[in-house]
């Protein structure tokens, strides 16, 4: 039996990168799948999962819109009779763009998907699983929203924000035996990062991405999809409200140049 075993679980900006890896690693394990992007690519994930023998449906949807993540909520209720955990982590950067360049519709955007989407996917999952008596939330965060120097403004504040989300909101479902948590990625090799690895190899210096982390590397999809599968599990069952941090070690110091002791 797989740790999600029988489970209805939705999982969006699934188009590619962690949410690609955690559709996989989530069929693996026994879920039957509704995944959501707004790029056609989420279609890829699922005929990926499906030619795999998984259970899966792929929704085109902007996360940050309340009509469409009803709706493919409404589609998990749907298809699955129930929904036993969601993980909102579509998400996007924003570039690295100067403070005094920065416009007020960049900064809308930015919060309108990284931090309005995750509210949204609560407010339209938490009444179902309220009303069952269990659940899982999962939301995305990063260590940008921990600490400074790992993004851009608009990008750090909203993930700051992810995480403020799930404290608050682990409060507000007292009682009601629905758990909400949040995974905290540091550099991570996917679509949204590319442009650093692309950087790093034209000027040769691919070697020291992710010098500054303990392990002295990168980390992969299926590292955050992992720590992503034990939240919306059960194995998970006494963890709510934390924000945990995968990204090899770097949030665990202060910033430190010298060598290992």
């Amino acid at each position: 039996m797989g740790r999600l075993a029988g489970k209805s679980v939705i999982i969006t900006g699934a188009g590619s990168g962690i949410g690609r890896a955690a559709a996989q690693l989530f069929s693996k394990e026994g879920a039957k799948l509704i995944i959501v992007d707004r790029s056609e690519s989420v279609h890829e994930t699922a005929k990926l999962v499906s030619d795999a023998g998984g259970t899966i449906e792929a929704v085109t949807a902007d996360a940050g819109s309340e009509s469409d993540v009803k709706a493919y909520v409404e589609k998990a209720l749907s298809k699955y009779g129930k929904l036993d955990a969601i993980w909102a982590n579509a998400g996007v950067s924003g570039g690295l763009v100067p403070l005094l360049e920065q416009t007020v519709e960049q900064w809308q955007e930015i919060l309108r998907i990284n931090l309005i989407g995750p509210f949204l996917a609560i407010k339209h999952s938490m009444p179902h699983m309220v009303k069952q008596g269990h659940g899982s939330i999962v939301l995305t965060a990063s260590v940008a929203g921990l600490k400074s120097g790992a993004s851009g403004h608009p990008y750090a504040s909203s993930k700051a924000g992810v995480i403020s989300l799930v404290q608050t909101t682990a409060y507000s479902l007292s009682g009601t035996g629905v758990r909400i948590n949040a995974v905290c990625p540091g550099l991570i090799e996917t679509g949204m990062t590319k442009p650093i690895f692309d950087n790093a190899k034209e000027r040769g210096t691919q070697g020291k991405i992710g010098q500054l982390n303990p392990l002295k590397r990168a980390g992969q999809p299926h590292e955050l999809a992992a720590m992503g599968l034990f939240l919306a599990s059960d194995d998970a069952s006494y963890v709510n409200g934390q924000a945990i941090p995968v990204d090899g070690g770097l949030t665990a110091s202060m910033p430190y140049a010298g060598k290992p002791i």
